[in-house]
């Protein structure tokens, strides 16, 4: 069995590593080709381009690298045609991979998209172009179903694996013991509270929101005194940039940690972060946050004018309710985000009905996402086009 996959990202990496591990089970012989990170290399993948040429932000900001992604995009159209593979899998990334899924498609080979796009948010038009181009919508949130079943798209929901990952119940103290953080050993925990900062994976979301994040953190240490900051640099070149960011900021009791964002998220007692599946992750961890979305102006005005849905935030999506503050574009400020941070440290209702409503979404997602995905595979492979509803 040979399969043509491609990830654009950190999340599709990780969601592209569980879903060939479960493919291995059931297809022991299966080769995968395509575009991928360390996990789906760590699974077998023969990689053609580099991930990172794919994970490009906003809708201005894609115009610069288009030419880069069209070349790709025909190149590994060009392989996979030449070679055809049983069947291809396109996780998220819709604007490379719809592409790359309806030119095979045609050509007769079976194609599935594993994460939905948010047409059900925004360009509800494209719906046609995934109806032309997928076999088979593979998709995390139950709330998508209906939207693809009334246009006529198989599916089939099938969780998402970070419900799956994460325990039902985090261990704060495990998590603070793993940083280094005696912060367990403490009196009055309440007296020197730990707010994680996450101001996003990529080098654009962090010059975006760093500044912003790190101004929010003066402002909550003038009215919390004692309150210590965790930020977690996801790339060595996003430490730099969060060190030259700090050289202004004396006075913060904040620690810079490469990587382990999940543990800084279950060692905090609130969270403040970009919007992304970083929500997703500190939702499971039942942590109370604040959420903030910062793109370029043009971005940002062209976002307003085309989004259907009154919320960016995934929790607030999945909950069909405003369950954790958000704060887009010029509302994303020190003057609001500090006041809601601050909020949360002190109104322990808010931060338990928040945590209520976590551990219910939480039991919705928890289906063993992986495997459901990889069964939903291979009743294709097998010719069942049909998905399920």
């Amino acid at each position: 069995m040979r399969i043509g996959i491609v990830a654009g990202e950190l999340s599709g990496d990780y969601l592209g590593a569980g879903l060939m591990r479960e493919l291995r089970l059931l297809h022991p012989d299966a080769e995968f080709v395509g575009i991928g990170g360390e996990g789906m290399l760590a699974q077998g993948l023969e990689c053609w381009h580099p991930m990172e040429a794919l994970s490009v932000m906003g809708l201005v900001e894609v115009l610069r690298h288009l030419p880069r992604l069209l070349r790709i995009r025909a190149d590994v159209c060009r392989r996979l045609l030449n070679e055809p593979p049983d069947l291809f899998i396109g996780i998220d990334a819709p604007d490379f991979n719809l592409g790359v899924e309806r030119r095979l498609r045609r050509a007769g080979i079976p194609t599935v998209h594993y994460v939905s796009p948010t047409v059900w948010a925004w360009r509800q038009g494209r719906v046609k172009t995934i109806r032309r181009s997928v076999d088979l919508m593979l998709s995390i949130f139950p709330f998508e179903v209906e939207f693809f079943r009334r246009h006529q798209v198989p599916v089939t929901f099938v969780g998402h694996p970070l419900a799956d990952e994460i325990p039902m119940e985090p261990d704060r103290t495990a998590a603070r013991r793993a940083l280094e953080l005696e912060l367990e050993l403490d009196p009055d925990p309440d007296e020197s509270p730990v707010v994680a900062l996450l101001p996003g994976s990529r080098l654009s979301e962090v010059m975006a929101l760093g500044p912003v994040f790190l101004d929010t953190a003066r402002w909550l240490s003038r009215q919390r005194p004692g309150v210590r900051f965790l930020v977690p640099c996801a790339t060595p070149r996003i430490r730099t940039q969060m060190e030259a960011l700090l050289q202004g900021c004396s006075g913060l009791d904040i620690r810079l940690i490469t990587g382990r964002s999940r543990h800084c998220m279950a060692a905090a007692d609130a969270v403040l972060l970009a919007s992304g599946t970083a929500s997703l992750e500190t939702m499971l961890h039942k942590r109370p946050m604040v959420v903030a979305y910062k793109v370029s102006p043009l971005t940002g005005w062209l976002a307003r004018r085309l989004i259907k849905v009154p919320y960016f935030a995934m929790p607030n999506l999945i909950a069909g309710e405003a369950l954790i503050p958000e704060f887009a574009q010029q509302d994303a400020v020190p003057e609001r985000l500090g006041p809601a941070l601050l909020a949360l440290l002190e109104a322990p209702e808010q931060r338990q009905q928040q945590v209520k409503r976590f551990v219910e979404l939480h039991q919705l997602l928890r289906r063993d996402a992986s495997r459901q995905a990889a069964a939903a595979v291979d009743g294709l492979y097998r010719g069942d086009r049909g998905g399920s509803q």
